[in-house]
This record gives structure tokens, sequence and C-alpha cells, in this order.
């Protein structure tokens, strides 16, 4: 079984984890684990790496993202999304186009977030949604986010729906978007579905459904390591590297792919002209 990547289609209601579960048993495999969680609601791209490429994941980690979303307008919930309780209800007086694409662009830039109460970070050891459920208020420290490019899409007034597309970076919190939006609205909301359609050069176009996936699935670990510059070894560089030894080279500062009479090795990371082991793909057994 190669190591790479699968680009799954993940559908409404499985969790990532499950995903990731079923995956292993589909495909026969032991390693695997998925870059970036879906919400159960949540539809669209799903990054899961297997075998050795599993260690790369902090390389694809502060992947940039893109989504898209749809406001319910004049109603809140406690999670934020649909799967919370309803805890309030307003009016929505307004839902001119013009307005509404001016407040989306008053969204775009770097800004700071807070995370949702019913989310999976860690706080003082336990995670958010802990606390929630417990009860027990606790002081959520805010996070630097930026979006992108966000769009409008559509405008549903009898339903009091808006959907837009946004790029954003790592750690944005939709549904906590949703809620800001609605409120720059002049009103209050909750995020009524999602989709995420890329992450980073990762696009729905490539991603296959569960059901679906097969090993021919699996994009290699070198090809995901192309944006990374090359460095080629001799055999006895390479048996030194393998050692961990760290080895004088040229290169500047930075991450590169490492590899042995053409085949790529793994990763390995210059530093003060010193080129260190980071991550072996190949098996030398």
């Amino acid at each position: 079984m190669n190591s790479g990547i699968v680009i799954i289609h993940k559908e409404k209601g499985d969790t990532s984890q499950n995903v990731v579960s079923k995956l292993k048993r589909k495909l026969g495999i032991q390693k695997a684990g998925h870059i970036g969680t879906l919400d159960p609601l949540a539809t669209g791209v799903l990054p899961i790496l297997v075998g050795d490429a599993t260690k790369l994941s902090k390389y694809l980690m502060e992947h940039d993202k893109t989504y898209i979303a749809t406001i319910q307008l004049g109603q809140k919930t406690d999670t934020g999304d649909e799967e919370g309780k309803l805890i309030e209800e307003a009016e929505v007086n307004c839902l001119d186009e013009e307005m509404v694409r001016k407040c989306l662009l008053e969204m775009q830039g770097k800004q700071t977030q807070i995370p949702p109460l019913y989310s999976a970070i860690k706080v003082q050891g336990k995670k958010l949604y802990e606390y929630a459920r417990a009860g027990e208020k606790i002081e959520i420290p805010p996070r630097n986010i930026e979006i992108y490019a966000i769009q409008l899409l559509q405008i549903r007034k009898p339903e009091k729906q808006v959907t837009f597309e946004v790029s954003c970076s790592k750690g944005t919190y939709i549904r906590v978007l949703c809620e800001d939006i609605a409120k720059r609205l002049g009103t209050i909301g909750y995020m009524k579905y999602l989709q995420r359609t890329a992450v980073e050069e990762f696009s729905i176009q490539q991603a296959v459904k569960l059901e679906n996936v097969s090993g021919e699935n699996i994009i290699s670990a070198e090809t995901i390591c192309q944006k990374y510059s090359l460095i080629e070894l001799d055999d006895r560089k390479l048996e030194l590297f393998l050692n961990g030894v760290k080895l004088t080279t040229k290169g500047k500062d930075g991450v590169y792919r490492v590899y042995h009479q053409e085949k790529f090795i793994g990763i390995g990371v210059v530093q003060n002209a010193l080129l260190k082991r980071d991550v072996i793909i190949r098996n030398f057994s």
C-alpha cells in the first residue's frame, strides 16, 4: 500500500474520525489520519493521510480552506448551527442585495475570532464542549484569523437565508462567521449549511465518496510535497541521513524533498547550512 493522501468527499452526518476508521477498514491499512476536522453536519473535502504519509501532517495542517455556507437569519441556536437548540428569535428587516454584499466585503481581512463554546478546542486541559455540556463558564481566548475572500452566492428572502463562499485561514470557525455576518445585518443567525470545497490545492473535484474509494485514489506522498525544493543524496550521504547525522549543504534554510537515485526518500530540514532528517517515507529494511 502506497503512502499518500486520499481526498474524501465527506457526507453529512458522519464524524471525521469515523470516516478515517471506515477508510482504514476499506483499504486494509493500519495508519491513517485526517487533516482538518469537518463537523458531522458539514460535507465536502476531507483529506486523509495514509501510511507513512501520516508523518507529514504537520506540513499540511496550516492549509487555507474554502467553504460554501448558508446562514439562517432571524434565529439563534446554542451551538451556532442547525443541530443546536433554538434559544432566540428576531426580526429580519431587510435583505437588500447591495447591503448584503457590502456586509460580506467588510468581513474580509485579518481579525480575531472567539471560537464557539461547542468546539473541541482545549482550554485548561478540557475541550470547550465539555465545559458547555457541564454548564460551566470559561473564558475563551480569541484567535487570529484571516478572511481572504468572501462573496455572495444567493439570497432567499422568503426563507431568510443567505449563501456565500469564503476562503479563509486555518482556525476560522464558519459558525462564528455566520453569527457575525447576521449581527452586521442587524439581526441574529446560525449556520444552516456548510460544504468545504477546498483545502489548499485539494478541491472537491478531486474528492471521492467513501463507498467508491480504492487504492487508486491515493495521491502519493511525493506528489503532495512537490512545493518543496529537491536535494539528491549519494549512497554515503543517504546512510548518514537515515542515521540522523546532519549533513552540510549549500541550500537555504527551509524544508526539502530528499531523493536517492531519483527515488523519493522523505523530508529534510535545512538550518544554518545543515540538512537534518525529519520524515522518512520509504522503507529501507
